[in-house]
């Protein structure tokens, strides 16, 4: 029996200040899986969870995206997001003067009021934080301090994996989560991911690197290049990037667009 399809991406164009930076993706996820997306720089990594989640700077051109069932570019981005959809940025901004537990609590009663549920309680809540942080190994003292706020690289990585094991969602995206990573902040942000993998939920982890799949494997391996998903295949694919780098896939398709 075929897993139920969560994300539905069909002949996504989007562009940004005018330029096509997405010329026509197609992309189908279920259910319990895990997708890594991969290329050079410039391919349209990032442009992708961006379109994906929202992001008003980027202009859909063309395609569709249903996730769930539901039209997903007609979603505002914060409904999005209370659908079950989750990003982990990049680079995860700081919020001085809002701390980790209003936070989170805020973000967790959005939700709940969007899915027509009652608020958490407030004993509840800091039940449900001590759970998941024990996830990632994040320390209460981070947790109680201002969002990212003076949090190492890793432990703001970590702190993105806690939001996303507190949020439970469906789908989530993982912005080049291994970018400036020693390799102990790796193992426990993979470890924290793999954790939280279930039957009902799926994963899209973008990424340069196969040192990140060495601990969160992933079913299908994509490669994005120039706009659009050029190669996919099993987790070998990365293998194979790993040992030859990306030239030898920008020789192969910048020789076939110049034919």
């Amino acid at each position: 029996m075929d897993k139920e399809i969560l994300l539905d991406v069909k002949g996504l164009r989007a562009s940004v200040a005018g330029k096509e930076i997405l010329k026509g993706i197609d992309l189908t996820i279920r259910k319990g899986e895990v997708h890594a997306i991969m290329g050079p720089n410039g391919s349209g990594k990032s442009t992708l969870s961006a379109v994906l989640t929202g992001n008003p700077a980027f202009t859909v051109d063309a395609g569709s995206a249903t996730f769930n069932g539901k039209n997903l570019l007609e979603m505002a981005p914060e409904n999005r997001a209370h659908e079950g959809l989750f990003l982990s940025f990049q680079y995860p901004v700081e919020i001085p003067g809002v701390s980790m537990t209003n936070f989170m609590r805020a973000a967790l009663n959005e939700k709940r009021k969007y899915l027509g549920q009652e608020p958490i309680s407030a004993s509840d809540f800091l039940k449900l934080m001590r759970q998941k942080r024990a996830v990632v190994d994040l320390d209460n003292k981070l947790a109680s301090r201002s969002v990212n706020e003076g949090f190492s690289g890793g432990e703001k990585k970590r702190n993105e994996i806690f939001q996303m094991a507190m949020l439970e969602p469906s789908l989530a995206i993982l912005d080049e989560t291994d970018s400036g990573l020693d390799i102990d902040a790796l193992r426990i942000v993979a470890e924290g991911v793999n954790k939280l993998k279930t039957d009902d939920n799926a994963t899209i982890v973008i990424t340069h690197y196969q040192r990140l799949l060495d601990y969160i494997r992933p079913d299908y391996v994509h490669i994005l290049y120039k706009g659009r998903i050029v190669e996919t295949g099993g987790p070998q694919l990365a293998l194979v990037l790993e040992e030859k780098g990306y030239d030898e896939i920008k020789r192969k398709y910048d020789n076939n667009a110049a034919e």
